[in-house]
């Protein structure tokens, strides 16, 4: 999860100035130094070569959940734009409910938004985005991008960024070679899947950054983004271009296998439950999908999480956390009641989902250690909370650790 930190910028300034190098300071409503930044890369060519000045007309006192950010950004640039076009809406925050609830269309106008987003070695990923900032640009640049230049730039700031990731993960093997990484693939097969994983997700966050700039866009525009973006990542690799076309009769015969195992799927489906592609909800998948419902009902039954919390609040992170580990144990578990542990054609996959949600519980773990030391609930609810969690969560490492068992190596050759 990104950190969000535009509402509590007071003003700051970044500078690109010396190609290659973007620094910066950021005043925050709450920090009594301010946080400087040292980044390795270039913005896109509205800001290439110049120095930007901002100013946040309304800035909010930074929640004790953000407060611990650090004041030293070193790390590399992600995009950094003052050009990105919005929507704009024309209502204030306080009358979104009314027209949501009444579905009045909202009024909007497209807008520049200061879009700024870097990858940090302290915070990971860090996001300042906002339409109302009053923006100073120097009248000069002291270098110049082309469109060209533009379009290399974000190729290498995206390699950049995966060379970035791969050195902060070396670096905490050596710092700590005692320290396991639960998560750490233990098998070929768990490898092969995290790296698959892994590579979908980057083509998703990429693909869905470049939606957000294009409210209009179809379902259809999503694919052929994600075709370009899985390119792109291929050249960023340095992975080989596959051109190597089919045969008709290859082609035939992978249609005649793919419709009979189809049909076989379906007579197996027909035969276990009576109809078609329904697939047996896990036990587990069926208790956290509970307390997912009912902690949000919870939640809003009390009036905890006030109006317009950020994403960031404990409350919402709590609730994102149940409901996200909720989605992948159904991918990972659902359909599997009469046959675990999977077999290996399917093991990786249940794995990552799996692994998935194991984080994302961790995550709901420390939102509600944050809740409990804000006191924003009840100190007894969060506690059998707590509770609860922490047994969905045990669970789900027991039938990680029972794949992973299915999976080793006659020979118990380490991997």
């Amino acid at each position: 999860m990104a950190w969000r930190i535009a509402d509590y910028v007071e003003h700051g300034e970044i500078d690109n100035r010396e190609k290659g190098r973007v620094s910066g300071k950021l005043w925050l409503n709450g920090l009594d130094q301010p946080i400087e930044l040292e980044l390795t890369g270039n913005p896109y060519r509205d800001l290439a070569g110049q120095r930007l000045r901002f100013r946040n007309p309304a800035p909010k006192p930074i929640p004790e959940h953000l407060s611990n950010i650090a004041l030293e950004q070193t790390g590399v640039v992600g995009d950094i734009t003052a050009a990105r076009k919005v929507k704009v809406l024309e209502i204030e925050d306080d009358e979104l409910e009314h027209y949501y609830t009444n579905k009045i269309p909202m009024p909007y106008h497209w807008g520049n938004c200061l879009y700024l987003e870097w990858h940090s070695v302290r915070n990971g990923r860090v996001v300042i985005e906002a339409t109302n900032y009053e923006l100073t640009v120097e009248s000069e640049a002291s270098w110049q991008m082309s469109e060209t230049e533009e379009s290399a730039q974000l190729e290498a700031n995206g390699r950049a960024m995966l060379n970035f990731m791969d050195q902060l993960v070396e670096a905490a093997e050596a710092i700590d070679t005692d320290d396991i990484d639960e998560d750490a693939p233990q098998s070929e097969i768990e490898a092969d899947a995290d790296a698959e994983a892994a590579t979908i997700d980057l083509i998703n966050q990429r693909a869905i950054e470049r939606l957000k700039k294009n409210p209009q866009a179809t379902a259809y525009d999503y694919k052929r983004i994600l075709e370009e973006e899985r390119e792109r990542l291929r050249r960023e690799r340095g992975e080989p271009e596959f051109t190597l076309p089919k045969t008709k009769e290859q082609e035939e015969d992978e249609d005649d296998a793919r419709i009979e195992a189809q049909n076989s799927d379906f007579e197996e489906a027909m035969a276990k439950e009576g109809e078609p592609g329904v697939l047996d909800p896990h036990p587990l998948f069926e208790l956290c999908q509970e307390l997912n419902l009912r902690v949000e009902e919870t939640i809003e039954t009390n009036g905890w999480l006030p109006d317009g919390a950020q994403e960031e609040h404990p409350l919402n992170a709590l609730q994102h956390g149940i409901w996200s580990a909720s989605t992948k144990l159904a991918g990972a578990l659902n359909g599997q009641s009469d046959d675990w542990p999977p077999e290996p054609l399917f093991a990786g996959n249940c794995l990552v989902r799996l692994k998935k949600a194991r984080t994302y519980l961790k995550d709901a773990l420390a939102a509600l250690e944050a809740a409990v030391s804000e006191h924003l609930a009840e100190s007894a609810w969060l506690s059998t909370l707590r509770e609860e969690v922490q047994g969905i969560h045990q669970t789900v490492n027991s039938l990680i650790n029972e794949i992973r068992e299915d999976l080793k190596p006659d020979d118990d050759c380490p991997f």
